[in-house]
């Protein structure tokens, strides 16, 4: 019966914001509340639920999204990625712009998280298809679809991290895996699906296009590309930093500190309000006024992905995940295809991929240990499992459709179809890896 309720909820969810129209901040925290009152939960705690779902959500990434979409909106102004775009053009040519757009997501994915590199992202995805006059869709997905992977895939990155630890794999080997299975995964869901989307339009509800800039009013472009790129920089220097300090209990503490992606969006905020603004000739005042047109403009994305965030939790809270698990620890299958069917249902039923590979270790660990399969290999096929089809109760969802301005429909065909082709082809490589015995 409950998971029929788990069901019959995300349908609803489905239906009240396509079919009924009814604005989707609204339909989460309705659903989220029937939902919690069909699964028994006490009606003094859905109100924490509901708190606890909306601030852990926006609280992790309010911060990051709120001054990723500042710098966006200043790299775009100041012309930093106008001049970006022109010499991605010069070096790769309109045919080859969405192996650009992937070898970027794939370089800067490696260091930083998925949502701190999308909103870091958008605004170049933006102008390179303002400047090429192609949809966003069919520049955008390749990078996006590099992010996810390496987000899913790769540590340092928190799910792929935690699991590491959990079934006590070689960081090093998981890394290489990982990055061995990636490859294929994002040539075949980014660029290459990317083809088949070439024909969809959207209109963007973020104002990331500007009107062109001559080119004598354009930033240099080591200053726009440094600007830009500047939160992976610093990330990926104080980690390293961090990381060979040694003994040196104050540098490595310095060097944390600052990498921290909170910490890496200020210092660049900081930085890029000098070299992209008062550097670039604007008064503090303008470069003010940018940054709050940048908060306007993803007010309705901020409350969409906490609200998301309030339907997870009450599946948590009220033991759906629980029960979810006894029931698929049953059956009786191969370990490594096992532990990619259980994590991506928990994905399906519960949105985030971090929270479904978690839940799903727990499920797996036992079963591993009986097996001998491989702890890396386990840690990426329930990786790939947690990418599973991307919907309507995750965050990612609705950051991508909102950003990208496009209809449901148009976001299950690209966005969760490209995430449904990263997961299988992860599991696919993971297979192979076991079966080969490289």
């Amino acid at each position: 019966m409950t998971i029929l309720i788990l069901f019959v909820c995300i349908a609803s969810l489905i239906l009240l914001i396509t079919w009924a129209r009814v604005n989707t901040f609204l339909a989460f925290l309705i659903v989220s509340t029937v939902a919690a009152l069909l699964l028994g939960m006490p009606m003094g705690k859905i109100s924490q639920s509901v708190s606890k779902g909306l601030g852990d959500t926006l609280g992790s990434l309010v911060i990051i999204i709120v001054l990723g979409a500042m710098l966006g909106k200043l790299v775009a102004a100041s012309g930093a990625a106008q001049k970006i775009a022109s010499v991605l053009k010069n070096l790769f040519g309109y045919k080859y712009v969405t192996w650009a757009m992937t070898l970027t997501g794939f370089i800067v994915g490696i260091p930083l998280y998925y949502n701190v590199g999308f909103v870091l992202l958008v605004p170049i995805i933006f102008s390179v298809a303002y400047n090429y006059k192609l949809p966003l869709v069919y520049v955008g997905l390749p990078m996006l679809a590099s992010l996810s992977v390496m987000h899913g895939f790769v540590p340092p990155h928190p799910s792929p991290m935690a699991l590491v630890m959990q079934f006590h794999a070689d960081l090093t080997k998981t890394f290489l895996y990982g990055t061995l299975i990636a490859i294929p995964a994002i040539i075949i869901a980014g660029p290459l699906f990317a083809r088949t989307l070439r024909n969809m339009q959207s209109t963007s509800v973020v104002a990331f296009s500007v009107q062109e800039l001559s080119t004598n009013e354009l930033p240099g472009i080591v200053n726009s590309i440094c600007s830009s790129l500047l939160p992976v920089l610093i990330i990926g220097l104080t980690t390293l930093v961090a990381k060979f300090a040694g003994s040196n209990v104050a540098i490595a503490n310095i060097a944390g500190f600052f990498a921290d992606p909170n910490i890496a969006m200020i210092t660049t905020i900081i930085i890029a309000t000098y070299t992209l603004g008062i550097a670039t000739g604007k008064k503090l005042a303008n470069v003010m006024e940018i940054y709050t047109e940048a908060v306007r403009d993803i007010a309705m994305i901020l409350l969409i992905i906490g609200s998301a965030g309030i339907l997870k939790q009450i599946f948590v809270d009220s033991g759906v995940s629980n029960e979810l698990a006894n029931i698929l620890q049953r059956l009786s299958m191969p370990p490594l295809l096992l532990a990619w069917i259980i994590t991506a249902i928990l994905r399906l039923c519960l949105g985030s991929a971090t929270i479904a590979g978690l839940t799903a270790a727990g499920i797996v660990y036992p079963l591993m240990l009986h097996s001998g399969v491989d702890p890396c290999l386990m840690v990426l096929s329930v990786g790939a499992g947690s990418l599973f089809c991307s919907h309507v109760n995750d965050t990612s969802f609705w950051l991508y459709k909102e950003y990208f301005g496009l209809t449901m429909k148009q976001t299950f065909l690209s966005w969760s179809l490209m995430e449904t082709l990263v997961s299988v082809i992860g599991l696919m490589g993971v297979l192979c890896i076991h079966a080969f015995g490289i």
